[in-house]
């Protein structure tokens, strides 16, 4: 399975060798979240979500983990089309953008959606 974007959201496959391997581990140590709320946009409110299907949201050291226990389920925005998330485990990532240095420090910001 490839990444999948919607806006400023990236959900990346566990990839299955990888999931058979580090699902247990990963989810039984991981914060099962009571939203399915991916990203909310700084700016207007919006939210990246999951409105339909079977899924869990987990968080682990920071990192969000989507696992989409139905055939799909449709991740919703109000700016961007509807996708459908196959069925797996996904990390979920924002997009940051590189806005140069900062006393010799790299500085990233949050994409604004």
């Amino acid at each position: 399975m490839n990444p999948i974007r919607q806006g400023d959201v990236i959900l990346t496959p566990v990839e299955s060798s990888e999931l058979a391997q580090r699902q247990p581990a990963l989810l039984d140590r991981a914060q099962r979240l009571n939203h399915l709320t991916l990203a909310e946009g700084e700016v207007t409110g919006h939210r990246h979500r999951i409105a339909d299907g079977e899924a869990e949201l987990y968080e682990r050291n920071g990192t969000l983990y989507l696992s989409v226990r139905s055939e799909s389920a449709r991740l919703v925005h109000e700016e961007h089309k509807p996708i459908d998330i196959p069925r797996g485990l996904w990390q979920v990532r924002i997009q940051r953008e590189y806005v140069g240095t900062e006393q010799q420090q790299v500085v990233f910001r949050s994409v604004e959606d």
